[in-house]
């Protein structure tokens, strides 16, 4: 039988069901992280987070990231001001 259980995500708090037994039904299937995602949310967090704060995650560090690369290319056009 699958092992289901009612977890609070300890990013927003939020009630979910995590189906750690039936990881094909579980809310975080099919979000994929790149190494640097995997890395962020193993270090600050040690449990499942909700399927939102997942997501919200990757947004947040894909505009970060996005942000780091427009500043890397604008820097020469800062230099000449």
């Amino acid at each position: 039988m699958p092992h289901h259980e009612t977890k609070h995500c300890p990013r927003c708090s939020a009630p979910f069901e995590c189906k750690v037994g039936n990881i094909a039904e579980c809310q975080c299937n099919g979000i994929t992280f790149n190494e640097a995602e995997k890395s962020y949310v193993s270090q600050k967090y040690s449990d499942c987070l909700c399927r939102k704060c997942l997501l919200d995650i990757k947004r947040e560090m894909r505009l970060e990231s996005y942000n780091r690369q427009m500043q890397e290319i604008l820097k020469p056009i800062h230099k000449k001001d």
